[in-house]
Parts: structure tokens; sequence; C-alpha cells
């Protein structure tokens, strides 16, 4: 008579559902960490202004150079300057606030490719999770200018102007820099999210489309002439919903 076959014993499924649930609940733990750390390092950076753009932009690249200067004209005028704190149009951004007067800002997210820290920030802090470095985009931002990008920057273009439509954020200039680049998107937007009642005609007044260093920055001053950087205590409520 063969011996008995020895059958593996299966683990707990109570104990597997356990396991799993309190490795969500140390994920929890760790993103509310996270999110308190960043708090506690970027309060006192407003105001503020975060700069998208491709990571893949070279520094010899009519690109580069026009973020920079930019970058440089909003930290002389008094504005902290926030990158994603990478490469290309975020080193650009950073290394045009850090030569100047105002602070530049890296917000790092660990990447398998292309995101390594660049030498430019005066704050650098480090994200694992992309949901809560977009909210720390918003959350001290009193403009957007976005620079020619691919997905993340379009990401962090259609997130913005989604919260704003929504009226989960407060209304911040969003500046498209260099027409060219977003004419054939403008186009689309206009002639078949409009057209076909996909948004509102009045929601294209949420994006201004400059290529002028200066006129950008002209353009937030104008946004807060009548009313200042500070926040009012319904947009201070709106910003912890973010």
């Amino acid at each position: 008579m063969s011996a008995a076959k020895k059958i593996p014993k299966l683990m707990d499924p109570d104990l597997i559902e356990h396991r799993r649930s309190s490795h969500e609940a140390w994920h929890a733990l760790e993103i509310m960490s996270e999110f308190v750390d960043a708090t506690e390092r970027l309060k006192q950076i407003t105001p503020a202004v975060s700069i998208f753009g491709s990571a893949r932009t070279a520094p010899d690249h009519p690109y580069y150079q026009l973020t920079q200067e930019i970058a440089r004209q909003l930290s002389e005028a008094g504005f902290s300057v926030i990158s994603g704190g990478g490469p290309g149009i975020m080193e650009a951004a950073n290394k045009g606030a850090f030569y100047a007067r105002s602070p530049s800002i890296g917000l790092n997210i660990e990447l398998p490719h292309e995101q390594k820290g660049n030498q430019y920030q005066d704050i650098s802090q480090t994200f694992h999770h992309f949901f809560m470095r977009k909210v720390m985009f918003v959350k001290y931002a009193s403009a957007y200018v976005v620079m020619p990008g691919g997905f993340g920057t379009l990401d962090e273009l259609m997130e913005a102007l989604t919260l704003i439509q929504t009226g989960k954020s407060r209304k911040i200039p969003i500046i498209l820099v260099h027409e060219p680049f977003w004419r054939g998107m403008l186009d689309w937007f206009r002639n078949t999210l409009v057209a076909e009642g996909m948004v509102s005609p009045d929601d294209m007044d949420l994006v201004q489309v400059i290529d002028d260093p200066a006129a950008v920055v002209e353009a937030i001053f104008k946004h807060y002439e009548t009313r200042g950087f500070e926040l009012s205590p319904a947009e201070r409520q709106i910003q912890l919903y973010l």
C-alpha cells in the first residue's frame, strides 16, 4: 500500500485577510506621515508658482532657456518657484530660481527611470506617492506655468483645470507658454469639447497663453492686484479638501 500523499496545509484565510488589512493600515500611516512632513516643510514658501514641463528637455534647448528665464524673473519678483525636482524643464525652473532672490523648491518623486533630483534646490522634498505630490503642487501655488511637456505635464495641467472648474480648488492663473506647442490642444478644446458641450465656453478662460517671461510675471500680479496673495477663510477651507 502506497504512502499517503502529503498535502501542504493552506494558510488560514482569516490570517491572510488580517495580514492584508494590517499592511494597508500601515500604508495609510505612511501616506499621512508623508503629508505631514511635506506640509511642515513647505508651509512658509508662499507666494509660490509651480512650473511644469518635460523631463527630457536638454539644457541647450530653447524651452530650457525660456523656462530658466521665467523662473528667474518670478524669483526676483518674490515668488518661490516649485518644480518636480528632476531634469529637463524641472531643472531649468529650479536653476532660474536658485540663483535669484526667492527659494527654489523641488518636489521629487521616486521613479524607475527619468527622475533624478537636480542640484538647484533650496528645499527638496521626496514623495513616494504621485497623488500626494500633486496635492502639494496645487496647495502652495499662486499660479501654474506650464511649459511644453509630455504625459506628466498634461496630467498636472488637467488636474489643475479639473480642480478649479469643479470648485475644489481656488482659482489661480494657469499660463501655457509657447503658443505653437499648445495650439492644437486648444483648438481641440474649442472645436470638440466646447462644440459638443463637454465643457462650457467659459472654461476656456481658465487658461492663458503667454510667451514672454515678463508678461508671465505681469499676468500673475494682475490676477492678484485687487485681492492680494493671502487666502480668504473660504479659500483656506477649500484647500483643506484638495
